[in-house]
């Protein structure tokens, strides 16, 4: 039996799917993050006819269980910048060399409900390779990122998502104490590069896939 909120968000989601679609991006609106992960597989991999994969850093995407499911696909060849055994100089080239495959996985930090995309790195990789360098770009949301607008998109950040990551990063800035954006000078910050994506260009690059589910930060 669907639930109200889950007919409350179907709807909200229904109406950011318009508003991003008449910003050029493709869409996609579904239940769960296990159908989000199978219409990546079934529907979306095949249509870009992508034969190299990375990520950007993403709860979402992780979630989801698409790293392992695409590192796991025949003839999809996966760039893993989520390597945990990496050091951080061969993490770092692995980005860049990221920025050059054929599709781009990863999430957001806020959608707006005119169907914006709204982000904040630390590197700027994730936000990089939204805008530019791989052929096409999966962006994976959770109906916890809509937000009214860019103002609201830009406090979400700061106030909420920002110091939530540093925490579950284990960063040494003012916001793990605090859990307030402090506009740190910390060698860990990790809110150095905005990137404000109002449309999709060329169109179609970027598809958006929403999930009626809240994931991620």
């Amino acid at each position: 039996m669907t639930s109200p909120k889950e007919l409350y968000y179907a709807k909200r989601l229904e109406d950011v799917a318009e508003a991003l679609r008449k910003n050029h991006f493709k869409v996609h609106v579904v239940p769960d993050a296990a159908a989000a992960k199978t219409l990546v597989l079934d529907e979306v991999l095949p249509a870009t006819g992508a034969k190299t994969v990375a990520y950007g850093g993403s709860m979402t995407l992780v979630g989801s269980g698409l790293p392992q499911a695409l590192a796991e696909t025949p003839g999809v060849a996966v760039l893993d910048t989520l390597d945990k055994t990496l050091t951080p100089e061969q993490a770092y080239e692995r980005r860049r060399q990221a920025l050059l495959v054929d599709l781009f996985l990863t999430g957001t930090n806020a959608v707006t409900e005119d169907g914006v995309l709204v982000n904040l790195d630390m590197i700027g990789n994730r936000a990089c390779a939204i805008a530019f360098g791989p052929k096409h770009a999966v962006v994976l949301v959770g109906r916890n990122k809509i937000v009214p607008d860019l103002t609201s998109a830009i406090s979400r950040i700061k106030e909420f998502a920002a110091p939530a990551n540093a925490m579950r990063l284990a960063k040494k800035t003012p916001c793990t104490a605090t859990s307030h954006c402090e506009d740190c000078g910390s060698p860990e910050r990790i809110c150095n590069v905005w990137t404000i994506t109002e449309k999709s260009f060329p169109r179609g690059r970027i598809t958006v896939i929403l999930i009626n589910q809240d994931l991620g930060l």
